[in-house]
């Protein structure tokens, strides 16, 4: 990956997280190359991540570390399984008096990918729980929420939250300060977006845990949500990419086709290509159909959009919020996942009202 300007540290994580994926097992653990900057692999897990995923593919090679990076990761680890544990007690929970309730839920990212994409699925970093439900059942949510002890946090206050949703897609909900809940009633920013993936779409069950199995987006949904998900912070954390190129581990140049065009029909644009390229940039995922990998790079504006979140990917061990201009490809790049002027003034709104509304809620 040096050509790709990613240096070796990043590399190395790219190695551990793709060891770790659940259709990798019998791959021999990553190489150690020599003089690597271990502080600063530490510092990029945490901001990727990846940290449990690292520790994983490195803890046999314990002796080899020094003895700080030991400690950071494998704390790390530990404190990432200890916090799924309590969030797939939660989860359960919360389908159970949903169920009950006859609201209609789908749990979406989090452990439900973490279980399909990695062999030990506890160690895949998660600090909230995304629900999503029909819009028509947002108050009915919010109750079984707050009955289950959550307050909201954004918005402000429980007369702001219908209002919220016409232009958010999320609300955010926290459970003593430790759990936290996105609370969906669409997936994407922009409404043209996967416009008809909802609570109502296909759909998988998992299991994240012992006696505990939710349902999910099924897997043509899921392969075009998680790439506009990704394509919505331009790809800037490991973590997701990750995510995406381990479902993708094993499937057939045919079936990658499939998901490609099918995301497609579900109005995933120019994201798809975007992850599908960037995926095999780290993860050389498109090696199974070449003939996509030459299509997506004569596509001008999705080789603009993969550069774009490869470089926001290797910039640093800082968050994007902390430098200056720091999320500018995150807000460029959105104007470019869908062809068309319609879609582009529609983007321009959107981005404008966010601005507006963040202030005045």
């Amino acid at each position: 990956m040096s050509e790709l300007g990613l240096g070796p540290e990043f590399s190395l994580l790219a190695r551990c997280c793709r060891w770790n994926f659940a259709t990798a097992e019998g791959n021999s653990r990553p190489h150690l190359p020599a003089d690597l900057d271990w502080d600063q692999l530490a510092a990029l897990a945490r901001r990727h991540r990846v940290q449990g995923l690292v520790w994983n593919a490195l803890a046999q090679r314990a002796d080899q570390l020094p003895a700080e990076t030991v400690e950071a990761l494998s704390s790390d680890a530990r404190t990432i399984a200890a916090t799924n544990l309590a969030i797939a007690a939660e989860c359960h929970e919360l389908q159970q008096a949903f169920l009950q309730a006859g609201v209609p839920l789908m749990f979406v990212k989090g452990l439900t990918v973490g279980a399909l994409a990695y062999r030990s699925p506890m160690l895949k970093m998660g600090w909230d729980i995304d629900l999503l439900v029909d819009p028509l059942g947002l108050a009915a949510a919010a109750d079984l929420l707050i009955a289950r002890g959550f307050s909201l946090r954004l918005p402000a206050s429980l007369a702001q939250l219908q209002s919220w949703h016409v232009w958010s897609k999320e609300s955010v909900w926290a459970l003593d300060g430790s759990l936290h809940v996105e609370l969906h009633t669409r997936l994407a920013d922009n409404k043209r977006l996967i416009p008809r993936i909802d609570v109502h779409s296909s759909q998988q069950m998992v299991g994240v845990a012992q006696g505990v199995s939710l349902p999910t987006l099924a897997e043509d949904e899921l392969f075009a949500y998680l790439a506009i998900h990704g394509a919505s912070s331009a790809w800037f954390r490991l973590k997701w990419i990750s995510d995406f190129a381990a479902l993708l581990q094993g499937r057939t140049g045919e079936e990658m086709g499939r998901l490609y065009g099918r995301s497609q029909d579900l109005g995933a644009g120019r994201a798809a290509g975007q992850a599908l390229l960037v995926a095999d940039a780290l993860f050389d995922s498109l090696d199974p159909i070449p003939t996509l990998r030459d299509q997506l790079r004569s596509d001008r504006a999705i080789r603009l959009l993969c550069r774009a979140a490869l470089r926001m990917m290797s910039n640093g061990a800082g968050e994007p919020t902390e430098r200056p201009l720091g999320t500018l490809a995150i807000h460029w790049t959105q104007f470019l996942l869908q062809p068309g002027l319609d879609y582009k003034f529609a983007e321009l709104r959107r981005q404008g009202d966010t601005l507006l509304k963040r202030y005045t809620h």
